[in-house]
């Protein structure tokens, strides 16, 4: 096979562009800014030259679905959200939509414009247009597994600053956002300082980009391949293509992409944990009893009260119903013993049986995660709030009592 890379020369306004040529199909990737009206200009003006056969653009699935239907959410069940264990990721996406919201106002341009004039030309032009990107959600998961836990609370916390913060978004942010996109731009000083969140952020999906093209569009499918991607991953990913792919049989890149999918289960003491804290407390209580009738009753109702009051007071924080806070007092000191359901999704099931989101909520939320003020305004995203801080505060409420109750009996 006859391959060959080179750099083409566009014009001097225009991004940075390179060519790979794979057989007998020439890829062209060309490196956009992800808050740039330029970009998405020069993005509708190739489309429409009907050089392309094919058009490639850095989206997952659910990326790409939060762009043509951005209310998305409001046709999901938010009940079955929060039972499946969705509600973190979901609330980490809010919050990143929170950041693009802010540049959005500021700079008067929505990012990932060039992204939905790809897909609105492309459909125009009745072309294929191909999704190559690596799910959000996994790659959360990965950079979330590839870090050391002190790592995790300073990412944590920088994306809790993103919302937080009343500032305008800073000339240097958007100028990070024109090499990357919202994510890479959210968690760019740590990439910069830690090789392990690097990986899974940027070089794995340079990687998975270019596996994804050989799947989607291996060499002969298509005659010339337009791939809209972020400046910050043309090398990498113009490196990727270079390593003979297109060679590769389609067991072997659907094998290498699958390993780029994975994501770690969580270890065997992790799930048995909950598990061994229950039988602890359970015991705390038998020993209790079995020295002093009166000290078995007041380890009980130490454990109810605190782990009771703070989860309470978690939904008390995030402004929840009155009848959410009640509810998560009495059934955060149930929930802990029971590892199979959480305080979190308790309150947040009553919260929303008493306050039903509204049809304006889910068409205001994009707007409302924006300030801080908004999620509590927003009865969407208020949910998620009481949900994250009634389940906070039932985990510190297990520890604090779970250690109050060690002191009594063996200190």
């Amino acid at each position: 096979m006859n391959d060959s890379l080179d750099t083409a020369t566009p014009p001097a306004t225009a991004g940075p562009r390179q060519t790979v040529s794979l057989g007998e199909t020439r890829y062209t990737l060309l490196g956009t800014a992800h808050v740039s009206a330029q970009s998405a200009e020069e993005v509708r003006e190739l489309i429409r030259s009907g050089e392309f056969s094919a058009v490639a653009i850095e989206l997952c699935a659910s990326r790409h679905q939060s762009l043509v239907n951005p209310d998305a959410l409001a046709n999901q069940d938010l009940f079955q959200i929060f039972r499946q264990g969705k509600a973190g990721m979901v609330a980490a996406s809010l919050a990143l939509s929170a950041f693009q919201q802010r540049v959005a106002e500021q700079s008067g341009i929505e990012p990932g414009a060039e992204m939905r004039a790809a897909l609105k030309e492309s459909e125009r032009a009745e072309l294929p247009l191909l999704l190559i990107d690596r799910e959000i959600g996994i790659t959360l998961k990965r950079v979330y597994a590839n870090i050391p836990w002190w790592q995790r609370l300073g990412l944590f916390s920088g994306l809790l600053g993103s919302v937080m913060s009343r500032q305008e978004v800073s000339a240097q942010d958007i100028e990070r956002l024109k090499e990357g996109d919202v994510l890479e731009s959210t968690f760019n000083e740590f990439a910069e300082q830690s090789e392990a969140l690097y990986t899974p952020l940027i070089r794995e999906r340079d990687r998975y980009m270019a596996l994804r093209l050989m799947e989607e569009a291996p060499p002969g499918r298509y005659p010339n391949v337009l791939v809209v991607i972020g400046a910050g991953h043309l090398k990498g990913l113009n490196q990727e293509l270079g390593k003979e792919l297109g060679d590769l049989p389609a067991m072997e890149l659907e094998r290498q992409r699958h390993a780029l999918e994975h994501t770690k289960p969580r270890g065997k003491w992790w799930k048995a944990l909950p598990w061994i804290v229950t039988a602890l407390v359970l015991a705390g209580f038998a020993i209790g009893f079995s020295r002093d009738t009166q000290l078995g009753w007041r380890l009980i109702g130490e454990w109810f009260f605190i782990n009771g009051a703070l989860s309470a007071l978690g939904s008390a924080i995030a402004l929840g119903h009155p009848v959410t806070v009640i509810a998560s007092f009495f059934a955060a000191p149930l929930t802990s013993l029971n590892p199979t359901i959480g305080a979190g999704f308790v309150a947040a099931g009553v919260e929303l049986a008493v306050r039903k989101p509204k049809v304006s909520d889910f068409s205001r939320l994009r707007h409302d995660v924006a300030s801080l003020s908004g999620w509590w305004r927003n009865r969407v995203s208020r949910t998620f709030l009481v949900f994250l801080l009634a389940s906070l505060g039932s985990a510190a409420g297990t520890w604090i009592a779970g250690l109050r109750i060690a002191g009594q009996l063996f200190g």
